[in-house]
């Protein structure tokens, strides 16, 4: 997807952590705790610590008292995405060929998975080695989906069955984002990939064109999220104001939110965690941009308050 060891005590941090333009929480330096003193009597029976008597100087109170260390600078958390193009080349859909793109690196805490080819109804041909890969390095994951308008084919395969009247035109196509979903969703329980979320990928689809009516656009990732959301999982949205705009207009949903910054840079990533990036309501959790030919993400600092929210694990 893309516009334009272990997380362990990283992650940890992260949890600890409001978005911005800084980084995660500080170190937490844990104090050792002080041995127990024992008190003896002295002089009139009095009880006072050992070692303090009348021939210990006592410390000069005049002198500037040394200031507090500085904190510790915060820590980052970082990861990558990875879905189709990160396939063996020449795998996947005609209009959506597999690149052999690189697969994370050594520096990657986590890695968030796509489940689709491309457009929607399409599996990512190789998410089970994918899924692999990471549990072989015991990474923390999460997954992804793009969605795509339905054509006149689909749309009518699709739109006659869900919660909405298919009666509709836009009962119709919410009922096909529904099942669009469903379908990803039997792509990532047979990949036994464990994620608490899903990331609704919100962007223009080359070779599977969004229609020109946002309205009718927003019934389908209407549709999409509450799949996602009555199979039980959070419902986060990727994407960035511009493409949101001109794929769904104004629509508002608040959810969690993944903001692409392209071939850019790890600070304009995190430039994006502040609140006046925001594209439909939600707040910043994850910054992402492209480097070396890698999608590479970072977790806005702050965002997350329990690390469980946003990743599973193997």
């Amino acid at each position: 997807m893309r516009i334009g060891p272990v997380l362990g005590a990283g992650l940890l941090l992260l949890a600890l952590a409001g978005c911005g333009d800084g980084s995660a929480a500080p170190d937490a330096a844990g104090t050792p705790a002080s041995p127990s003193s024992t008190l003896t009597p002295e002089g009139d029976g009095e009880l006072v610590p050992p070692g303090l008597t009348d021939d210990v100087p006592l410390p000069d109170l005049t002198a500037t008292p040394k200031p507090p260390s500085a904190p510790k600078p915060a820590d980052r958390v970082y990861g990558a995405d990875v879905s189709w193009p990160q396939c063996p080349k020449g795998m996947g859909i005609p209009q959506k060929r597999s690149q052999g793109a690189p697969m994370p690196t050594a520096a990657a805490q986590f890695v968030i998975i796509g489940l689709t080819n491309g457009p929607s109804f399409v599996a990512n041909p190789c998410i089970a080695d994918q899924v692999g890969w990471a549990r072989q390095r015991d990474l923390p994951v999460a997954a992804y989906a793009v969605v795509s308008y339905p054509d006149a084919a689909t749309l009518a395969r699709y739109g006659g069955t869900g919660p909405y009247d298919a009666s509709t035109r836009l009962g119709a196509l919410r009922n096909t984002g529904y099942q669009a979903a469903l379908f990803n969703l039997s792509t990532l329980k047979a990949a036994g990939l464990p994620t608490p979320i899903v990331w609704v990928d919100v962007e223009p689809v080359t070779g599977f064109a969004w229609s020109s009516d946002t309205v009718a656009n927003a019934a389908v990732v209407q549709g999409t999220a509450k799949a996602y959301a009555d199979a039980g999982f959070r419902v986060g949205f990727y994407s960035t104001p511009n493409l949101w705009k001109r794929v769904v207009g104004d629509l508002r949903i608040g959810g969690p939110e993944w903001r692409a910054a392209g071939q850019t840079s790890q600070a304009e990533a995190l430039r994006r965690c502040a609140g006046d990036w925001s594209f439909q309501g939600g707040p910043g959790v994850l910054g992402q941009w492209v480097e070396d030919g890698r999608d590479r993400d970072v977790a806005c600092p702050g965002a997350v308050g329990d690390v469980r929210t946003w990743f599973g694990t193997f």
